[in-house]
């Protein structure tokens, strides 16, 4: 019987970029592990990136042979990982016609997911690569640490642009991004009085569970199905997610401390103005620096800390699907921050709307795509 979903696991080199060059490629039961088929060839003198196309071409051969519906294709190269998924260009005209075979040979299949993994994790298939890179040269297979170098060939410009993509080419996406989608909770009267709340559980006013109703209505929308709900401890977070959760169809709610809002300290339920009249001082210098805590509080390095430890966890325990974030301001701006490589001064630049919704897909690769800040089209109507 054919297997409905095998992986491929395949690499390629040469000893020379370009010298004699090889590849690998092993197609794998993922359920148990069994090797289904093995596929090496000596390619003679050829590149790096050349050699891994090649290795693609033949894993992917190879499944198709078994009468494989679905793959699962995991490669150390970032190059070609990113090309496959249409987020690289692919700029040498060396690579067009293989890119070209391969995206061919995707179309054969009912799904393609391309994952980076780290290239100890691709030990087989990098051994099949360095005895045909050994071949290749004339000389008795060497050790697999022998096979291509190190170092990164130079990336090309991140982007799809079709005017330097083979015509049989059409970037497909990739399958394996876990999407973040990150709701701020519903307003409180702490938010309609423009006060820091941060660590006091405020909770939702009856605007702020309107908000929670349509919010919820709308994440349904986005991701019928979804992997977790994850909230802040503080009740205008938990109400919120629990909203959201009933409208996925009752998928549980987990709390997550580091999820918590940025203690404010002494300025909690004080106004900006407020502040500036009795701490003005202190407020320039935390304006001016996230390694400021106001008095008695919690600095937004410290925030960012914690999120990021959250979303970390989270690439590894969903991935390749669909979670909800439910949190505070603080954590959801450092979160964005950090997604799109902004500086500091986004911190008191961006603003964020209670109930408003932000997208971002983050790849095992550290590959982001932040598709949307700030929604609030679900809102309207209130």
């Amino acid at each position: 019987m054919a297997p409905r979903v095998v992986s491929i696991e395949a690499d390629g080199g040469s000893r020379g970029n370009p010298g004699p060059a090889g590849y690998g490629a092993v197609v794998r039961d993922p359920e148990t592990g069994e090797v289904l088929a093995e596929r090496s060839e000596s390619l003679g003198t050829a590149t790096n990136n050349v050699a891994e196309y090649q290795g693609l071409i033949a894993g992917l051969t190879a499944a198709a042979e078994l009468g494989a519906a679905e793959v699962d294709v995991r490669m150390d190269s970032k190059l070609v990982v990113e090309q496959m998924c249409g987020r690289w260009q692919i700029k040498h005209p060396g690579l067009r016609p293989l890119a070209a075979q391969a995206a061919a040979l995707v179309g054969r299949f009912a799904a393609v997911r391309f994952s980076w993994i780290p290239r100890e994790q691709n030990r087989h298939a990098d051994a099949l690569a360095n005895a045909a890179m050994d071949a290749a040269a004339g000389r008795p297979p060497a050790s697999p640490a022998a096979g291509k170098p190190s170092t990164t060939p130079a990336a090309p410009i991140i982007g799809s642009d079709p005017a330097t993509a083979p015509a049989s080419w059409e970037p497909r996406p990739s399958f394996t991004a876990t999407r973040l989608i990150l709701v701020r909770h519903g307003e409180t009267p702490y938010t309609e009085q423009k006060r820091y709340s941060g660590r006091g559980d405020v909770p939702l006013s009856e605007r702020g569970r309107a908000q929670a109703r349509a919010t919820a209505t709308r994440v349904a929308e986005l991701a019928p199905t979804v992997a977790a709900v994850l909230s802040s401890p503080l009740s205008r977070c938990t109400a919120t997610a629990a909203s959201i959760a009933g409208a996925l169809g009752d998928v549980p709610v987990r709390t997550e401390d580091d999820l918590i809002e940025c203690d404010f300290g002494q300025w909690e339920g004080r106004t900006f103005a407020e502040v500036r009249q009795q701490w003005p001082g202190e407020m320039d210098a935390w304006l001016a620096s996230p390694r400021i805590a106001p008095p008695g509080g919690e600095s937004f390095t410290h925030v960012a800390e914690r999120a990021n430890r959250v979303i970390t966890g989270l690439l590894t325990a969903y991935p390749g699907e669909t979670v909800v974030v439910v949190s505070h301001v603080s954590p959801i701006k450092l979160v964005l921050r950090d997604a799109l490589a902004a500086g500091d001064g986004f911190l008191h630049r961006l603003f964020l709307d209670a109930a408003g919704i932000s997208v971002l897909d983050m790849w095992p690769d550290g590959g982001v795509a932040v598709r949307t800040v700030n929604d609030t089209a679900h809102l309207a109507a209130l």
